[in-house]
């Protein structure tokens, strides 16, 4: 039964990314966390500050909860903070928007857009921000943060959008060559609460 979950959850996170690829696939670099807490825009990316809490507080000295994305394709996903741990599921999305919900020094326990919750080692994530539509429709992006602002575009469902930065309830994210706003709570990763229990 788990050996089956497992092997759904690859497939579902598989399609996933194809269908995120006609939408958008930010690149990832190869910044650390405390590195990359700068968005393509140049700004510091919302919930990071642009220098390091004392230490102590963490590990990595980082806000938990905090977001970040995976920096690679694949990325093993497992039961503990080891690589002795059993291997649950296998990401496939690079740049998919996770929570980092507690660590140790070199492994994340992270919450995806699925609810699902996981160790990987902190070499497979990457400070900067993004964003997933995980509603069942589109998500339109204007091109002012106020409801009766032009559409821009619109966020397909399971797609995802770089996040450049939230002011209240507004969001600014990009997608392709399309920069614009969204609701916080119209999209995956801007909650600052833990996303899974």
């Amino acid at each position: 039964m788990a050996a089956h979950r497992a092997a759904s959850r690859g497939m579902a996170l598989a399609a996933l990314c194809l269908g995120m690829l006609c939408a958008c696939s930010p690149k990832a670099g190869a910044g650390s966390e405390a590195a990359s807490s700068q968005t393509p825009f140049g700004q510091t990316a919302p919930g990071q500050a642009a220098s390091q809490p004392p230490s102590g507080q963490t590990p990595s000295g980082l806000p938990v909860p905090r977001y970040v994305i995976l920096k690679f394709d694949p990325v093993n996903a497992r039961s503990g903070p080891s690589d002795d741990h059993r291997l649950l599921w296998t990401y496939h999305v690079r740049g998919l928007p996770v929570q980092v919900v507690a660590e140790t020094k070199d492994w994340r326990r992270i919450c995806d857009p699925d609810g699902g919750l996981s160790w990987v080692h902190r070499r497979t994530t990457d400070g900067r921000r993004s964003v997933m539509n995980v509603a069942g429709g589109a998500v339109s992006i204007l091109k002012a943060p106020r409801d009766n602002a032009s559409v821009a575009a619109y966020l397909a469902p399971r797609a995802m959008a770089v996040l450049d930065r939230c002011q209240g309830d507004w969001c600014k994210i990009a997608m392709g060559g399309t920069v614009g706003w969204t609701r916080a709570g119209a999209v995956w990763g801007t909650a600052p609460a833990p996303q899974c229990r």
